[in-house]
């Protein structure tokens, strides 16, 4: 599939990769990643700056306009970077959350700030019972005189401990699992309780703990319909930005695997130039190339969710991605041999990611149960 980038969207992955590059080596995400609080306060500054935090959010509201397709290069540019920063749960699935089921007032409040990097927010919707069902939800909503409440949990929120409010899904009526009876609200932090901890991959998650928790209906709690189509939405975001994020992890291992195998020396030769590594590295490289083509893929269906295809197209390149890019890391570390298992080494942290990224929004597993039932 091609993809050509236009020229707005060109200076900036340009410009974003000089950033990257500047300020984002793998020796200061290790020092990042080995902070207090697991991301840079200055690296989120310049990427909001550069302007990262305002696609998506419309020019109206003080953003750059855009959709997936904008955030394809960019979402690219931080797997590559191995990114820590909360862009994924505050730029990409809070602010889709917004848009879909904010009020006027409440994007007027909030959108603008989410834009310059000011206010960060994350979404607060996997529950543990859920296991990848997307609309599982037993969080409850109840009305406790002119006040909503919030009773439950929320077992995985990306960078909880970075947000200043919770974009939480809930449920006013029927049972768990169903699409009907869903209402999104937003909660202050201080209102609820935070277990903070690491991912495998040293990203920031936290679990929220909802009792009787304060909180402001986003959009209406009774337009249920349109809290279930902000929740599919906001997950459909983010299913094509984790892809994009895990072809950018895959470029990493790719050239960190070439530039090996190239300079590499064994019984006075480079490694590289013996057959089965050759045939090792081709076959990376093609599942790279598959990967490219799905994550565009992935971003089409979600800037046209009614075209024909869009409702296969993006579990379809989730689990494509999935395979190819676990598979590749898993080449990438042979290749190196010991030094691909130690810490100071990139390539073991790329397969890192991935195993979380394919865990985000449903694994190969659960993409393919999603296909069959389609």
């Amino acid at each position: 599939m091609q993809f050509d980038l236009n020229e707005d969207q060109q200076a900036l992955a340009e410009s974003l990769s000089r950033l990257l590059d500047d300020h984002y080596g793998f020796e200061k995400r290790r020092a990042i990643a080995g902070s207090e609080a697991g991301w840079s306060e200055a690296v989120w500054r310049k990427l909001a700056e550069l302007g990262v935090t305002a696609l998506g959010i419309p020019e109206a509201f003080g953003g750059l306009g855009g959709g997936a397709g904008d955030r394809l290069p960019v979402m690219q540019a931080f797997g590559r970077a191995l990114l820590l920063e909360p862009c994924l749960a505050s730029s990409v699935l809070a602010t889709t959350a917004v848009l879909g089921a904010g009020s006027e007032a409440q994007k007027d409040a909030l959108l603008p700030l989410l834009a310059s990097g000011e206010l960060r927010m994350a979404w607060a919707h996997d529950e543990a019972a859920g296991r990848h069902a997307a609309q599982w939800v037993e969080t409850r909503a109840r009305l406790d005189g002119n006040q909503w409440r919030l009773h439950g949990a929320k077992s995985l929120v990306l960078h909880a401990g970075a947000a200043s409010r919770f974009v939480v899904s809930a449920r006013t009526s029927g049972e768990a699992g169903d699409e009907d009876g869903l209402a999104l609200f937003l909660v202050e932090a201080a209102h609820a309780r935070l277990r903070t901890f690491r991912l495998v991959d040293d990203t920031p998650a936290g679990e929220v703990v909802l009792d009787a928790a304060a909180a402001e209906p986003l959009g209406s709690p009774a337009n249920h319909a349109r809290a279930a189509s902000a929740i599919r939405a906001t997950l459909a975001a983010g299913t094509a930005a984790v892809c994009a994020d895990m072809v950018g992890t895959m470029e990493t291992a790719f050239a960190l695997t070439t530039a090996y195998v190239n300079t590499r020396k064994q019984f006075g030769r480079l490694i590289g130039e013996y057959q089965a590594l050759r045939h090792r590295i081709s076959e990376m490289a093609v599942a790279l190339e598959m990967a490219r083509s799905m994550a565009i893929a992935a971003a089409v269906a979600v800037d046209d969710p009614a075209s024909a295809n869009a409702a296969t197209d993006l579990p379809r390149a989730k689990l494509c991605i999935g395979r190819h890019a676990r598979a590749l890391c898993q080449q990438a570390i042979q290749s190196h041999g010991g030094i691909g298992m130690t810490e100071e080494y990139a390539v073991g942290h790329c397969l890192r990611r991935i195993h979380v990224l394919d865990h985000l929004f449903g694994n190969v597993d659960a993409q393919a149960a999603r296909l069959s039932r389609i």
